[in-house]
């Protein structure tokens, strides 16, 4: 359980907000009493959160999934988890979780209030945690990433569609709308009225439209890169290449055809280094036949050799894990070097800058 400075910013700055309505519906004596039980409120807040994130850490442990942190931050929080739910139903699932159990606090919490004294200090901090659970579950079922809802509506078009990306992407930009349309919301009505927009309720609309914007467009990249991984051929990237013993010099590239790549291979087969066209160029014509080809070529680590017929996730799975160490890959088929793959053209194919490498799909939150 992770609580950032932020959340403690928020908490102290809700308390502030809190206290003169508190001191208006409670009969708590004194301004002191207001910001401790506006302060109260608040860490019942913090509870709920707590609560929230738990639900989601919960049913996604049903689910198989891995949880890696549970957060409480600035704007609420979140529930890092190690990788995607496995299908639609079970992304629904943990989801839903979260909101569920707000709903469930806010319901008892109302319940409660209803036995107690109208105005009593316990009346006050029931009846706020009522309100405050049922508007952040009823909020968070928005369908729209990065909200909860948005995570059941990406289930839907997924569980229709059977591609994820479209769902994260129909969720992403109505993540986009919605959070338009919050700013929107904040601002014209009271244009249309003939009245001034109230800067404190402008202000929250623009501060949780931000963040919705944000959430909302790395949904949308995110679904745009799996797309081009769900589609992404290593054999499409793969540069021909022949090979040569180790043991060879530049001037043995002479019977090699340009724009073919060259792995040298020791006694055994195993390719041990990619020469590198840059390095051959400036040796001079006169050291060419006394120059080893290890002398211009780029050692490669026993893991960099990749099956030339892998495809999307299992590509770059394969690739992530020596694309820090080195900048290309002998590929094979049927247990012999067909080829050379350059990390930078497979980022490339995914949409990234060429020095970032292929990366991961990264782990999921909810």
């Amino acid at each position: 359980m992770v609580v950032s400075p932020g959340w403690l910013l928020a908490a102290v700055l809700l308390t502030l907000l809190l206290a003169p309505t508190v001191s208006r519906l409670a009969a708590v004596g004194t301004p002191a009493g207001a910001y401790v039980l506006a302060g109260t409120f608040v860490l019942m807040l913090f509870v709920s959160v707590f609560l929230h994130e738990l639900g989601h850490a919960l049913v996604a442990r049903r689910q198989g999934v891995v949880v890696r942190e549970l957060a409480v931050t600035l704007l609420g929080g979140h529930t890092q988890l190690g990788g995607a739910a496995p299908g639609p139903g079970s992304s629904a699932l943990v989801a839903v979780a979260g909101p569920a159990v707000n709903l469930v606090l806010g319901a008892m919490s109302w319940l409660a209030a209803q036995v107690l004294d109208v105005g009593s200090v316990t009346w006050a901090l029931v009846s706020g945690a009522a309100l405050a659970n049922g508007v952040v579950g009823a909020v968070n079922l928005v369908p729209a990433l990065p909200l909860d809802g948005g995570r059941v509506l990406e289930s839907v078009v997924w569980r229709a569609t059977g591609e994820r990306w479209r769902g994260t992407l129909v969720a992403g930009w109505a993540g986009r709308v919605a959070a338009a349309g919050l700013v929107a919301w904040s601002v014209l009505p009271p244009l249309l009225a003939g009245a001034v927009p109230s800067l404190a309720r402008l202000g929250w609309a623009v501060l949780l439209g931000v963040f919705l914007w944000s959430g909302a467009g790395g949904a949308v990249a995110a679904a745009h890169h799996e797309r081009r991984l769900g589609g992404l051929r290593l054999a499409t990237l793969v540069r021909p290449a022949v090979v040569l013993p180790a043991r060879s010099t530049v001037a043995d590239l002479d019977a090699v055809p340009h724009g073919t790549e060259v792995v040298l291979a020791d006694s055994r087969g195993t390719p041990v280094a990619v020469v590198h066209p840059p390095a051959v160029a400036d040796v001079p014509p006169c050291q060419r036949a006394a120059t080893p080809l290890e002398a211009v070529a780029h050692p490669l680590p026993e893991d960099a050799v990749v099956d030339r017929d892998l495809v999307g996730a299992a590509a770059v799975a394969a690739v992530a894990p020596v694309a820090r160490r080195t900048g290309a890959l002998a590929v094979v088929a049927d247990g012999r070097v067909v080829g050379v793959l350059r990390v930078a053209d497979l980022a490339r194919a995914l949409g990234r800058p060429s020095g970032a490498g292929p990366g991961r799909a990264g782990p999921g939150r909810a």
